[in-house]
């Protein structure tokens, strides 16, 4: 039997201690609604209720302008008028959506192609959750050939200064699910702390950003174990900082004695194999953003050397044999409980 991501969301990453802190102090409260194909929730610590109320509006006001920008799925979005012109004229883009733009193209380039947004163009996956509705399915083999001509990181045009975007060739299409959300969460955070309240996170079914801190101690982190994840593999403090996920359990179907999931090789379109999940922690969402999704491509050896060139990253990689934990993971990583 296939758990489909929506029915996995709320054990992704959970808050652990919080809910003592929130008997003791009514300030604490938190929201959660549907978002970006999961389940995001804010908690914010403000005593005063009105402070509270303002900055809940605040955040998801940003974030669902900023997800409607960007969605594959959300007609009218940028994402699909790009797709739409493919071949045709650049497209003016918003601020917002040129820095995801750009910020792909970035890890595009650190990772070689392991990541790569132009993957939209295998479009004829689908797992079971997506908005238009559609039933689990596999892709066709020849199909991905085919459009394995469409997908390269290197072909989409980006004029900064212009803040223009194009595809070149009919048929291509531009995904950015691995990429867009963590700047989607920061810019919520982002208002909260602009309504005044002094310490906030907000849990986007998997990635996690935050600052300030409850009174007295820091936010407390589940971080799934993705060979078992219906158990976590612990719990690691932060402040002011980011959790970054990848997995092959987020949006999957079991069929055929294999399980078929979100995240493709760019070189092939088929699903990858071998990483099962990622976890990453930093203090800023660039040194993660992306870095996941292309370890999941890259295997675990690659991901150790571009690991390498982000002594801030703490990185926790699960395999087909064991699971690896940076230096810096195995300090901050206690037990649940």
């Amino acid at each position: 039997m296939s758990m489909r991501r929506r029915e996995f969301t709320l054990g992704l990453l959970v808050t652990a201690g919080l809910q003592g802190l929130a008997r003791a102090d009514e300030g604490v409260q938190h929201e959660e609604r549907a978002l970006m194909g999961t389940r995001v929730r804010i908690t914010l610590v403000e005593a005063d209720a009105a402070r509270r109320r303002a900055a809940f509006e605040a955040a998801w006001t940003r974030m669902g302008a900023l997800a409607d920008q960007m969605s594959r799925y959300r007609e009218g979005s940028v994402v699909r008028q790009l797709a739409a012109r493919a071949g045709g004229a650049p497209l003016a883009v918003p601020a917002e959506t040129m820095q995801v733009l750009l910020a792909a193209r970035e890890v595009a380039a650190f990772t070689g192609g392991a990541f790569d947004a132009s993957v939209g163009a295998y479009r004829d996956w689908h797992f079971g959750d997506d908005a238009e509705g559609h039933a689990a399915e596999i892709a066709d083999a020849q199909r991905l050939v085919e459009q394995r001509r469409l997908v390269g990181w290197r072909r989409v045009e980006l004029n900064s200064e212009a803040r223009t975007a194009r595809l070149p060739t009919p048929g291509m299409a531009l995904d950015l699910g691995g990429i867009a959300k963590l700047p989607i969460l920061q810019a919520g955070l982002a208002e909260i702390a602009r309504s005044g309240v002094a310490a906030a996170m907000i849990d986007g079914g998997g990635d996690v950003v935050c600052h300030g801190n409850p009174p007295g101690r820091d936010w407390r982190v589940g971080i799934r174990d993705p060979r078992t994840p219906q158990r976590l593999a612990g719990v690691v403090a932060l402040r002011d900082g980011v959790v970054a996920s990848s997995g092959d359990y987020e949006r999957f179907f079991d069929r055929a004695g294999r399980r078929w999931h979100h995240v493709l090789d760019p070189a092939s379109g088929w699903p990858t194999q071998g990483v099962h999940g990622v976890a990453l922690v930093a203090r800023d969402i660039a040194a993660v953003n992306g870095l996941g999704a292309a370890i999941m491509v890259g295997g675990l050896q690659r991901g150790q050397r571009w690991l390498a060139q982000r002594p801030g990253v703490d990185a926790l990689v699960a395999t087909d044999d064991s699971t690896w934990l940076s230096t810096g993971m195995q300090a901050r990583l206690t037990p649940a409980g």
